[in-house]
């Protein structure tokens, strides 16, 4: 499979950044990631810079491998990270351009690498559960309404990769902060600090420079974990709700 990559590099953040165009012969059965292996593998034979990108767990878990293809966050399918996207998808001769995720929030480090902190800063604001809760009580103790209880957990499944602030032509991070604050907003444990945690989250959120929600729906369009977008309406309720005191 001969390829035409069209890939961003951009030495340092305050590089002015430019797209360079490499050839790379790929195996259908390669991941997207090992396909970026090879390019660097290529490059670096060639005595040259290879191209700086995340990944970790490459198993669809952890987020990291943010990259932006054919203007899309995470590429072509939905409810898929980077590395689950695997090269048959792909068809020989084609052009891909690869970037890093655009948000004002999302300073580009090196390449494809960006600074996702600004999210870290969000869950530090109040994404966490602080009263004493005393010893961990067994799993049936505290009655939890099913259906409150498979919210919660979809909420949960966000993995913080900001594909939702990426896709969204504001750089809104309301998806992320949302799923973040209904996790816990949702579940008892979670509800004595629920108008504190809200009320510091989102305004940590909006220091950082996200920019505001339009209901544009294209953050859950590409979330790789479908996170919904009832979550926002769910924020404002209880945002709206802990203005009023």
């Amino acid at each position: 499979m001969n390829l035409t990559l069209k890939v961003w590099r951009q030495n340092n953040p305050k590089d002015k950044g430019r797209f360079e165009i490499y050839k790379v012969v790929a195996n259908e059965h390669m991941s997207f990631l090992e396909m970026l292996d090879v390019l660097n593998e290529q490059l670096v034979s060639q005595k040259k810079e290879p191209v700086s990108f995340e990944h970790d767990c490459r198993e669809g878990i952890c987020g990291t491998c943010s990259l932006v293809i054919n203007g899309r966050p995470h590429g072509l399918l939905q409810g898929t990270t980077t590395c689950q996207l695997h090269m048959r998808f792909f068809k020989d001769g084609d052009t891909i351009v690869i970037e890093p995720f655009r948000a004002r929030a999302f300073p580009v480090i090196k390449d494809l690498v960006i600074d996702r902190s600004a999210l870290d800063r969000v869950i530090q604001a109040g994404g966490y559960i602080s009263v004493n809760a005393g010893n961990a009580q067994d799993a049936n103790a505290i009655p939890v309404n099913k259906d409150i209880a498979s919210m919660a957990f979809d909420s949960a499944a966000c993995i913080g990769c900001g594909a939702c602030v990426a896709a969204c032509p504001n750089g809104s991070a309301m998806l992320f902060t949302s799923a973040k604050i209904s996790h816990l907003g949702l579940l008892p444990q979670g509800k004595v600090e629920n108008k504190s945690r809200t009320l510091k989250m989102v305004m940590q959120m909006d220091k950082e420079g996200f920019g505001a929600c339009s209901n544009i729906g294209a953050c859950e369009v590409e979330c790789p974990k479908g996170i919904s977008l009832t979550n926002i309406a769910r924020m404002n309720r209880y945002y709206f709700g802990a203005s009023l005191g």
